[in-house]
């Protein structure tokens, strides 16, 4: 892969992972509620998603479900599916203020990366989108395997910074969450994002 053409896919991935998405209304959300570090898990599983779905474009697979209406739609209900879970549990959580020190609130350490995985890997648009980039920066005059791990290095090293940014302003606004009824508002509106984005999806088309 030459400079100029990793520089063309540096500057798509930049303005892919600024593009607000469930992605970013989980970071943000994570960030708010379990701090810094909390978010960092969640963003771990979005990252471990966007590797998979690169490895499933890589092998071929991403133009199988690209072409099959019946796969397609079966995981974008599943994905729509589980946002609306998640809007519907963020909804209904109870308004439990930090304390004074605002430490951050536990959260079982397998379960924010699983929220992360989950919400990237049953996004169908986005390994079709991914099956559709990726092949324009892929030489294939030149060994493709190291130019897919060059991609997929990029790709998630430019998301995690983006998301990073994104939980990082939301902690700012953690003072916020020592009241109950501006948390249970914080509640309302990330659940009524997630919803939103499930929404999206679900009416979305290839």
């Amino acid at each position: 892969m030459s400079w100029s053409l990793w520089v063309a896919f540096l500057v798509a991935a930049i303005v892919i992972a600024v593009s607000p998405g469930p992605g970013a209304v989980l970071s943000m959300a994570t960030g708010l509620r379990h701090g810094y570090g909390g978010a960092l898990r969640a963003i771990a599983g979005l990252q471990i998603a966007l590797l998979i779905q690169l490895a499933v474009v890589a092998l071929g697979l991403g133009a199988v479900l690209a072409t099959s209406a019946t796969a397609f739609l079966a995981l974008k209900i599943a994905g729509a599916a589980y946002l609306v879970w998640l809007g519907v549990q963020k909804w209904r959580a109870r308004p439990e203020p930090l304390d004074e020190a605002g430490a951050a609130l536990p959260a079982r350490r397998g379960g924010l990366l699983l929220q992360g995985l989950l919400v990237n890997l049953t996004n169908p648009k986005a390994i079709i989108f991914m099956a559709a980039l990726v092949p324009q920066f892929i030489n294939p005059r030149e060994p493709q395997f190291i130019q897919f791990v060059i991609i997929g290095l990029t790709m998630t090293a430019v998301d995690t910074l983006v998301m990073s940014c994104y939980a990082g302003l939301a902690t700012r606004f953690r003072p916020l969450l020592r009241n109950p009824r501006a948390l249970r508002l914080q509640n309302r509106v990330f659940g009524t994002l997630f919803v939103g984005a499930g929404a999206a999806l679900a009416a979305s088309s290839r």
